[in-house]
């Protein structure tokens, strides 16, 4: 399946990485990031919009200022569709624990100004889920 029909692709959020390195992500790089604390490695706490289970996703964040910034090469996987509905998460970053509110989406090519400078960046390939650090 080419990544641009995949389910995760949306408009303005592109699916960029094969099924493949999605697998090797999920079984072998999140257990180990979720053990140790590692740079630019983060762990979204969430909570499954209809079941309500608990989940922890490993993602790479990165802040300025009072933001967080996600970018979302698996396109609008479930833990996005997740932080959106709840409009909340806690995120541990490295090695201190924050709050974040008003998750929102930049689509490929919008408004990046005020983030950090990779994710501007890669907001030229793939969507940013942006959220403030309360």
């Amino acid at each position: 399946m080419s990544t641009n029909d995949h389910p995760k692709s949306i408009p303005g959020v592109p699916y960029v990485f094969p099924d493949w390195l999605d697998y090797l992500q999920r079984k072998i790089q999140s257990p180990v990031v979720k053990r140790f604390h590692l740079p630019t490695f983060a762990v979204i706490a969430h909570r499954g919009r209809k079941s309500g289970n608990p989940y922890r996703t490993v993602v790479r964040a990165f802040c300025k200022g009072p933001r967080l910034a996600v970018m979302l090469g698996h396109g609008k996987a479930d833990w996005v569709k997740n932080v959106l509905a709840a409009g909340e998460a806690d995120v541990r970053l490295f090695r201190r624990e924050v709050h974040v509110t008003n998750p929102r989406i930049v689509p490929v090519g919008g408004n990046t100004d005020g983030l950090p400078w990779i994710t501007r960046v890669g907001a030229r390939w793939v969507g940013i889920l942006v959220a403030d650090i309360t």
